[in-house]
């Protein structure tokens, strides 16, 4: 009989590529995933990798058990959701990712709620950037997380997790309030504050302006969106802003740019119905819609050059 937490190490090499960043995400050592896989290979009776060197590659049989591992897995998960739900009140520890603005914004009132109406949930939140929100998901380092993208930068469908829908924002080119810029095409020679390299929010930045024609001038890298926002008022530069961090100042102006910022809660595939998880679902959609109607009864009629934020 094959061995699941061996499958999990194989569907691991297939995504991370190498033995040694299997042993790095689970705390082996690599001659430790040398021997799983071996022993997988054993139980299996048929060789699932081509070692040369300190390099291996799939066999057409490996390749063949990384589809079905997943569908493995996949179960696993589900079965584990439906013992669960067997339970009356969920209960438990639930990891939850989220990237900085949610934190600030979106986060809490749904926390209050989970403690309020399940106060058998221990709750614990990492704040990361969403880039590596699938990977920590597949890894098992967290529960639940807030799955992002642009639409410039499509997130790659991942068959070992889903997730449902949770804002739709609009994204702002954030300029000084003097400075004589309508549109993207004039920030051509302009200097630009962006994410850290490597982030998904530098990514997008980079993509739209491109479509735009140009590549940015980077002056700052600068990850939090307050402090984005405080530069361009000292007039240091232009920015890309989304809609749920867009906080009004009076010394900076927001143009609409014709791309969309789109946040999910994503959870491994299979774990939907797990109670916790289900639980966390539906408190963050809940705080979403809430913050949705408080910002839209303040919120001031909107022109091109209007500040305003507000999650869809």
């Amino acid at each position: 009989m094959l061995d699941v937490r061996r499958l999990r190490l194989l569907t691991d090499l297939d995504r991370l590529g190498t033995i040694a960043a299997v042993a790095a995400v689970h705390a082996y050592t690599p001659s430790a995933v040398s021997q799983q896989l071996a022993a997988l290979e054993r139980e299996a009776g048929v060789a699932l990798l081509q070692r040369t060197g300190r390099r291996v590659r799939f066999t057409a049989a490996g390749r063949v058990l990384v589809r079905h591992a997943a569908v493995v897995l996949n179960a696993m998960e589900e079965t584990t959701a439906a013992l669960a739900a067997v339970a009356s009140e969920p209960t438990g520890l639930v990891r939850v990712g989220a990237h900085p603005t949610a934190v600030r914004t979106v986060l809490p009132a749904a926390l209050v709620a989970l403690g309020r109406d399940h106060p058998g949930l221990e709750l614990s939140v990492s704040e990361l950037d969403p880039i590596a929100v699938p990977a920590a998901l597949r890894d098992r380092r967290l529960d639940v997380a807030l799955v992002q993208d642009y639409d410039v930068a499509p997130a790659a469908a991942d068959p070992m997790l889903e997730s449902v829908a949770l804002l739709d924002e609009r994204v702002y080119l954030a300029v000084a309030a003097d400075a004589p810029i309508s549109d993207l095409a004039g920030t051509r020679d302009t200097a630009w504050i962006l994410s850290t390299p490597g982030t998904l929010c530098h990514e997008a930045a980079l993509r739209v302006c491109r479509a735009a024609g140009f590549i940015p001038r980077a002056r700052h890298h600068i990850d939090d969106f307050d402090a984005v926002l405080a530069l361009v008022a000292a007039g240091q530069g232009v920015a890309l802003v989304p809609e749920l961090a867009a906080a009004p100042r009076p010394q900076v102006s927001l143009i609409d740019v014709p791309t969309r910022r789109r946040t999910r809660i994503g959870y491994r595939r299979g774990a939907a119905a797990h109670p916790a998880v289900a639980a966390v679902v539906t408190a963050l959609r809940a705080s979403a819609a809430a913050f949705e109607l408080v910002q839209v009864s303040v919120r001031p009629p909107v022109s091109s050059t209007d500040i305003a934020g507000r999650p869809r």
